[in-house]
C-alpha cells in the first residue's frame, strides 16, 4: 500500500476572475471543474488540469477575500509544474517575459532544469523539466503549443521549522523514502519520494527554524493531496487510525474520496483517490463550462449561484 504521487494542490486567490484568466490563457491549463468549496459555498473552487482532467495534474483554488499571504515557515513555499525538455523551459521563459510575468532565469537545480515564477498574487511556482517521462494529455484548445504544455504537478517544496518532526510522518505514516539532498541558498533540501519517485511523486523539505510562521492568505497554498488507488481508501483510513494520526475521517468529495490531517508543523495534507473523477457529472468535452455542484448541494443551486460573482 503506497502513495502513487501528487494528486492535487489547492491554493488561495482573492481575485477569481483574474485567476481564471491567468491559468487558462497565460498558463494554458484547462478549467475542468467550476464548483464551490463544499465547506464554504460562498467561495468558488476552481480546478485547472490537463486535457483529460487527469489525477496528478489538478491545480485548484479557493476564492476567498483574503489579505495577501505573509510568507514564512510551516507552509508550502513552491509548487512544481512539469514540462518536457529544455526547449520547453526556454519557450516558457520567453512566453512569461512577453506576458509580463515575474520570473527568474532558468537554472539547473537538483539535476533538473528549472524556472521559478510567480502569478500576480505572489503564488510561487517552479517549471521543471521532467524529461518527458510518463503520459501527457495536452488540451487541444490551449493557447500553449501541445509540446510545451504543463504536463502535471510536482515536485512540491515545503518549508518547516522542525524538519525531523515532518520527516517522521513522511516515513512512518505515509511510507515515503528519503532519496537525496541538494542545496539552495536558503539551506539543504531533503527529497522524499513516493513509490518509484520522479518529479510527479516528490516532496522537497527545507528546514528554516529561524523564520517566523507564515500566515495564510491570497497567494498562499492551502493544502497538498497525495494519490492513492480507489481500492486502498479504507486501508489508508485504518492506517491513520492505527498510527494515531488525528484526521478528518473519511470525506466524500464526490469527484474523489478524501482524508485530511496536519503534519506536526501544521501543514495540511490530504490523501485522495484517483476516482471517480471530474466526468462524474459532466461530459469530458464540456468540463468546466458551467457551475457544477455535487448532488448534496444541488438543491441549493439558486442560493449558491446568487452568492457567486460571474467569472
Amino acid at each position: 500500500m503506497q502513495l502513487t504521487g501528487i494528486h492535487h494542490l489547492t491554493a488561495v486567490t482573492a481575485r477569481a476572475a483574474d485567476n481564471a484568466a491567468f491559468y487558462t490563457r497565460t498558463l494554458g491549463l484547462r478549467l475542468v471543474k467550476k464548483t464551490v468549496n463544499q465547506d464554504d459555498v460562498s467561495a468558488y473552487h476552481l480546478f485547472y488540469a490537463d486535457g483529460l482532467a487527469s489525477p496528478g495534474t489538478d491545480l485548484t483554488f479557493f476564492d476567498w477575500p483574503a489579505a495577501p499571504e505573509r510568507r514564512g515557515t510551516n507552509s508550502i513555499t513552491r509548487t512544481g509544474l512539469r514540462v518536457a525538455g529544455t526547449a520547453s523551459v526556454e519557450w516558457w521563459r520567453a512566453h512569461l517575459a512577453r506576458q509580463g510575468v515575474a520570473h527568474a532565469v532558468p537554472v539547473e537545480r537538483d539535476g533538473r532544469l528549472s524556472l521559478d515564477f510567480e502569478d500576480a498574487e505572489g503564488q510561487r511556482f517552479l517549471l521543471v523539466d521532467d524529461g518527458g517521462e510518463g503520459p501527457a494529455h495536452p488540451w487541444e484548445h490551449s493557447p500553449v503549443p501541445a509540446e510545451h504544455q504543463i504536463r502535471g504537478l510536482g515536485p512540491i517544496r515545503l518549508t518547516v521549522a522542525q524538519g525531523e518532526r515532518t520527516e517522521a510522518v513522511l516515513a512512518d505514516v505515509l511510507g515515503m523514502s528519503h532519496d537525496r539532498t541538494y542545496e539552495l541558498p536558503e539551506g539543504a533540501v531533503r527529497v522524499w519520494r513516493m513509490g518509484e519517485g520522479g518529479p510527479a511523486a516528490e516532496l522537497h523539505l527545507l528546514s528554516q527554524p529561524d523564520l517566523p510562521p507564515a500566515r495564510q492568505g491570497a497567494g498562499s497554498v492551502h493544502h497538498v493531496a497525495f494519490r492513492i488507488p480507489d481500492a486502498d481508501y479504507a486501508a489508508w483510513a485504518d492506517r491513520l487510525k492505527v498510527k494515531r494520526m488525528p484526521t478528518s475521517g473519511p470525506i466524500d468529495r464526490f469527484y474523489f474520496q478524501s482524508l485530511y490531517f496536519r503534519e506536526p508543523n501544521g501543514i495540511l495534507f490530504e490523501i485522495a483517490t484517483d476516482g471517480p473523477g471530474f466526468t462524474a457529472d459532466e461530459p469530458l468535452e464540456t468540463l468546466g463550462q458551467h457551475l457544477a455542484l455535487p448532488p448534496f448541494l444541488e438543491g441549493r443551486r439558486a442560493e449558491i449561484e446568487a452568492g457567486l460573482k460571474p467569472l
